[in-house]
């Protein structure tokens, strides 16, 4: 049985928390962009009310001393995309996020990247964080440098469900 996940993340304008079953419709509403989920590797197009539910099961299920996965949520709009942690093998969690289209431009993905990061060394105790977006997102690239992230040199060709071959990844890292 997974580990009930308490933590909560207080950022100047917005928080991170663990995901609700209640949390689904408004995930499958916001997540079902090709815009949105072809950055992203895990993420099918369409993306529907199931994966939202398959996402939040996934979230509850994780071994929380290597993954984490929250809600991004502001007091004016609710639930407005999410950020987790995985465990992908490599020398520090990788960090993803992904943010609803209406919410983009507002600096959300960059305060809730570092807020996640800056937790992450704190109390997860992580000396590093890593993270990649792929090539054609420079905007992604933006978020992770003001998040404190530099980029690595490496590239490194990555699935993403939502794409039809391997897209090069730029990857990036955080230390303590």
């Amino acid at each position: 049985m997974a580990m009930t996940d308490k933590t909560r993340l207080e950022a100047d304008r917005l928080s991170l928390r663990a995901l609700r079953a209640t949390d689904a419709a408004k995930i499958a509403d916001l997540a079902n962009d090709l815009d949105i989920v072809r950055m992203t590797g895990s993420m099918p197009f369409p993306f529907s009310l199931a994966d939202a539910e398959a996402l939040i099961v996934r979230g509850h299920g994780m071994d929380l001393a290597r993954e984490r996965l929250f809600a991004i949520e502001t007091g004016e709009d609710g639930l407005v995309g999410t950020l987790g942690f995985y465990d992908t093998g490599s020398f520090g969690p990788e960090l993803g996020y992904w943010l609803g289209r209406p919410y983009w431009g507002r600096g959300y993905a960059t305060e809730a990247a570092a807020s996640a990061s800056q937790w992450a060394h704190d109390e997860w105790e992580k000396a590093v964080v890593v993270a990649g977006h792929f090539a054609d997102n420079p905007a992604s690239g933006v978020v992770l440098c003001k998040a404190g992230f530099l980029y690595t040199g490496e590239v490194q060709m990555h699935a993403s469900k939502a794409r039809p071959e391997l897209s090069p990844s730029r990857m990036m890292v955080r230390l303590a």
